[in-house]
């Protein structure tokens, strides 16, 4: 890791670049693909996966067979495990519902608001180089809860033309009522336009590589709404003296296995703990089967040392992390004070892979400053808020005349009217 030490704030932004392409490098091949799937359908989206994923497809429809075939494979512990972290997903997700809000603004006037589940959501998986079977808890599940009727999966094939085991047992678990061979671009392109095998959604979820993120975002220009823009992954460990060096260099190199474009950062007071994260990074990423991975991505970290709280503060909300573990003596005053992060342990026993799995919280969350803006997947994510009004006589007589002023007032005759009758009807 590169240490830095105290930077000026002006220099923040360059010292927090994330190691992505712009969207510029990679949007006209998206395009391209885009307008390929558009045109052609199917017969497109087996072109790219034979391309991209070296497998040449029958069909890329998952039969009831296959997953049966793929759950006998799964070992007992493992089905329990997931199991367990179903439960505790949707234990959290089901304390997410809200119940009808409905108020009387003034005498006769009666407004409400309640939820409705968007039926037809995309759910898409990653699986180039490890195949993200949490990623459909984390999907599947709220999706089910909030009452979605067609949840469809992608995920890519490998070169048997296959989709992970884990992803199958996981997804026929949860609900999941049609499973694709299909990733990357073509995925995202299929489920926007739908095709012979691929049905069209109304929202497209999950997280994925910087191409599967700028197709998210093409997408809504052909008005499919997408969760968030979510990217390489990126963690944020503020530490002190407090926490446990072993503990802070397994979490940053929990993230920076995910892949070569991931970024970690430790932000501390203490440059005697970077010194010793650092040395427990060198003795744990050699154990790692994804070394090679994790020392690519850990070329993109570094280790910033603040020795002023509100600094480590500022400079935290500043970049806006997609996971922000908080190891210090005085973890309420960063709580208390986090505006910008997508989700945020606390203490040196919560590592960041509990959110990853089994605590019950979402891992689908906003990367790449998104946070600023953009909340992780959650219950409401899966729904739309629909308004509701109901005036009585008395009521249209309460708020007939603001009305009619204030569309006057705009130059619109016609909302006037539309008042006007109701209210000459009444006299």
């Amino acid at each position: 890791m590169k240490t830095i030490n105290n930077p000026k704030q002006s220099t923040w932004s360059t010292i927090l670049k994330r190691p992505t392409q712009t969207v510029n490098d990679i949007e006209t091949t998206v395009t391209q693909i885009f307008e390929d799937v558009k045109r052609n359908g199917d017969q497109a989206v087996a072109k790219y996966t034979q391309l991209f994923d070296g497998a040449e497809l029958a069909s890329n429809t998952v039969t009831t067979e296959e997953v049966e075939v793929a759950s006998a494979k799964i070992s007992t512990e493992l089905k329990q495990a997931i199991q367990q972290a179903k439960s505790n997903i949707e234990t959290f997700h089901k304390a997410q519902k809200t119940e009808k809000v409905s108020v009387q603004t003034t005498e006769g006037v009666n407004c409400w608001q309640e939820k409705r589940a968007i039926q037809k959501v995309g759910i898409y998986i990653p699986a180039g180089t490890a195949p993200l079977f949490s990623t459909v808890l984390m999907l599947a599940v709220p999706a089910q809860i909030a009452g979605c009727k067609e949840i469809i999966l992608c995920s890519p094939p490998n070169k048997e033309g296959n989709i992970a085991n884990e992803i199958l047992y996981t997804a026929q678990l949860c609900g999941v009522t049609k499973i694709i061979k299909v990733g990357g671009i073509q995925a995202i392109a299929g489920l926007t336009f739908g095709t012979e095998s691929m049905p069209k959604v109304y929202k497209i979820f999950g997280p994925g590589n910087q191409y599967v993120t700028v197709a998210k975002q093409l997408a809504t220009k052909y008005g499919v709404a997408i969760d968030m823009p979510a990217g390489p992954s990126e963690l944020l460990v503020a530490a002190d003296n407090s926490s446990n060096p072993a503990y802070v260099a397994s979490d940053l190199l929990s993230q920076a296995e995910h892949g070569i474009d991931s970024q970690v950062i430790l932000l501390s007071d203490s440059l005697k703990l970077v010194q010793e994260v650092q040395n427990e990074i060198d003795k744990q990423i050699e154990a790692l089967p994804r070394k090679d991975i994790a020392k690519k991505a850990m070329k993109n970290s570094k280790a910033i040392i603040m020795e002023d709280a509100n600094d480590a503060l500022d400079i935290i909300n500043d970049y806006a992390p997609e996971h922000l573990i908080l190891c210090t003596n005085d973890n309420d005053f960063f709580v208390n004070n986090i505006i910008n992060a997508g989700s945020v342990f606390i203490g040196n026993y919560t590592p960041e892979s509990a959110g990853d799995y089994a605590s019950g919280t979402n891992h689908t969350l906003p990367t790449n400053g998104f946070s600023k803006a953009y909340s992780g997947v959650n219950l409401d994510s899966f729904t739309k808020a629909i308004t509701f009004q109901k005036i009585t006589k008395e009521g249209i007589k309460n708020i007939g005349n603001t009305i009619e002023l204030m569309a006057e007032a705009e130059g619109l005759q016609a909302h006037k009217n539309a008042v006007t009758l109701r209210l000459n009807d009444l006299k």
